[in-house]
């Protein structure tokens, strides 16, 4: 029974609770920004760039089998079980992370600021009260120096 209480107590906890809905929330957020990233932000990259598709820029490490008629795109020849070099694959995911990092960045930037200025004024730190020893010090020390 000591191991059944304690896995309860370890799942209920809050740290647990909110990790899971921190999981959820994360996936379906990544899907968005995902999407914004491949859907809004890339066809416009593609756009400036000459709509060029940075995913067929490889380098073939062996020749096509014997025969293959098919076209020499990434995924034609990857089906066609050639070895490639696939640089513009691996330039797509960097841009596609590097877009990505900055879109987080200013999404977290905005929110702290919009936490800065919804937060309440820090009330003012009162100094704590002198001890009643020091003011007794004090006291001596200032008749002192009127005589």
């Amino acid at each position: 029974m000591g191991i059944v209480s304690e896995f309860k107590e370890f799942a209920v906890k809050g740290n647990v609770v909110d990790l899971a809905v921190g999981v959820i929330i994360g996936g379906a957020f990544g899907k968005i920004v995902d999407s914004v990233v491949k859907d809004l932000i890339m066809p416009l990259v593609g756009k400036a760039v000459g709509g060029l598709d940075f995913s067929n820029y490889f380098v073939m490490l062996s020749e096509p089998p014997a025969g293959y008629a098919g076209p020499m795109t990434y995924e034609a020849l990857t089906k066609a079980g050639v070895p490639l070099f696939a640089y513009g694959s691996f330039l797509t995911i960097l841009l596609n992370f590097i877009i990505l990092a900055f879109i987080i960045f200013m999404m977290v930037k905005q929110i702290n600021r919009l936490k800065r200025d919804s937060a309440p004024a820090p009330a003012p730190v009162e100094a704590p009260p002198t001890p009643e020893d020091i003011v007794l010090l004090r006291e001596i020390r200032d008749s002192l120096q009127r005589k």
